[in-house]
């Protein structure tokens, strides 16, 4: 039996992997899926050729993660390509909100609203490595740089209130900012969405929303690569029933939702963790719905054309009620659409000449509904023609999406409903989130601190707590990272 045992090979699981592999110990990774990578995925869902990213697909924190900044994706063989524009907002009469790599360019196009644009971000960019510590922390620590975390927060305050349109003076910033925001699954205007509005927007100024040449599975696959140099190994296909398989383990490290705790391990968690489990709230869920197009969207906005990522929804009030709908469990006749157009800078995702188009859907948690109609509506709405360019579709509903990933209950991609409780405590109240009452037994998914988001933090911060406590290595996951490997004593 290996030192350490992993279930579960999303970016969680395989990034705890690789630090306590780094640490010298033999690890092994169980996976039920047939392919590792959970949701960095990429699989061809629609025409041989046409490459989809099955769930995440623009990625924000791969080059500003401190994981992945310790790691160093591209040193390991992980193109990043940034687009000029890192992501686009239409509004009808074809005007839109374009987030630009370059900060200037942004506020220079945001005519009124630039200066209020300039005095929300500028001063968050200047640090933004502070703000990604702050945001990708265990959130049990005082945050290194204070002054940085307390703009934040203030900002974080004022987006998350009724105070959130003061700033503005037109409609085109506001719903830019709140495009980001409806990332989380829950009306815009709570505390936690604001906040990832805001990290989100800093970055896309930062270093862009990259995009992985040849789809987010370049991402796992660099883990695995140098998990497997270290001497561990990943076991695709093997559905974990029950915990008592790795008995013989010093350490397990579960990358999963709550729910899955429970159903391999419930028999020996004590009653009172048990029914906080159980009582881990799921959130608003995702309909996924991939194209191969003939041609790339038409967008009737100019920079649409340039963008990684476009936000469908029209303005902030519109918004607002298609998250509230879903919030009380109804579907938005307008649904929220998030679309990643990967061959704005990866030509390698579609034959000459075709194009791969991600999109999703917000809807109700469970829903069996396929929405691609009302999907196809939203884009047709600022991008006519689009519908004429459609030669294949696949469609994942909410209700399916556990049968892709078992993390992802009722289609929650977030893994836990990002409310503000849930956001500092999950998945139950506990000074240390990562361990169960199970000695040896650590929880490292989405379902912990920091939350949802390609970034490998909540195994980072696991492994922390398994070196610790398990083998008594103390040193920083991070320099761990950093160092050649060691062999464990």
């Amino acid at each position: 039996m290996a030192d350490v045992v992993v279930v579960g090979s999303g970016p969680n699981g395989l990034a705890a992997a690789v630090i306590l592999a780094r640490a010298g110990l033999a690890v092994e990774v169980y996976e039920a899926e047939a392919t590792a990578g959970g949701g960095s995925r990429t699989a061809e869902l629609t025409l041989p050729g046409y490459r989809h990213d099955v769930c995440a697909g623009a990625h924000p924190m791969a080059a500003a993660a401190p994981l992945f900044r310790a790691f160093d994706l591209t040193a390991h063989g992980v193109e990043l390509l940034a687009p000029e524009v890192s992501y686009a907002h239409p509004l009808d009469g074809g005007v839109a909100g374009l987030a630009w790599r370059d900060l200037d360019r942004t506020v220079a196009e945001l005519g009124p609203d630039g200066p209020a644009w300039r005095k929300l971000f500028a001063p968050l960019l200047r640090h933004w490595p502070d703000v990604v510590d702050l945001a990708m922390s265990d959130l049990r620590r005082v945050p290194s740089g204070l002054a940085t975390s307390i703009r934040f927060g203030l900002r974080t305050l004022e987006q998350g209130s009724p105070l959130w349109n003061v700033r503005f003076r037109d409609e085109v910033a506001p719903a830019l900012l709140t495009g980001i925001a409806t990332h989380a699954i829950i009306p815009p205007r709570a505390i936690t969405a604001a906040g990832a509005a805001l990290l989100l927007g800093t970055l896309a100024h930062a270093g862009g929303w990259v995009i992985p040449r040849g789809g987010s599975q370049a991402i796992p696959d660099a883990l695995i690569a140098e998990l497997e140099r270290l001497g561990g190994r990943v076991h695709t296909g093997h559905r974990v029933d029950s915990i008592d398989e790795f008995a013989g383990a010093r350490a397990v490290l579960l990358d999963l939702a709550p729910a899955e705790l429970l159903r391999i391990a419930g028999h020996r968690l004590p009653a009172r963790y048990a029914n906080r489990l159980r009582r881990f709230r799921y959130g608003g869920a995702a309909c996924k719905i991939d194209f191969a197009l003939s041609g790339p969207v038409p967008w009737r906005a100019d920079g649409c054309a340039l963008a990684g990522t476009v936000h469908v929804i029209g303005t902030r009030a519109e918004a607002m009620a298609a998250e509230h709908a879903v919030a009380m469990g109804k579907h938005a006749e307008r649904p929220y659409v998030l679309s990643i157009q990967p061959g704005v800078v990866d030509p390698t995702r579609a034959p000459a000449g075709g194009h791969t188009f991600y999109t999703y859907a917000h809807v109700p948690n469970g829903s069996t509904r396929d929405v691609s109609e009302e999907v196809i509506g939203q884009i047709e709405r600022f991008a006519p023609g689009f519908r004429d360019l459609i030669i294949a579709k696949n469609v994942i509903t909410a209700a399916e999406m556990p049968a892709h990933n078992a993390n992802y209950i009722g289609g929650d991609i977030s893994a836990g409903a990002m409310t503000l409780r849930q956001f500092a405590f999950r998945p139950a109240p506990r000074w240390n989130p990562y361990a169960t009452p199970i000695p040896g037994v650590y929880l490292c998914s989405s379902a912990t601190p920091p939350g949802p988001g390609v970034h490998g933090m909540c195994g980072l911060h696991a492994a922390r707590h398994a070196l610790r406590d398990r083998f008594d290595v103390r040193t920083d996951p991070l320099d761990l990272l950093r160092a050649p490997a060691v062999q464990y004593r």
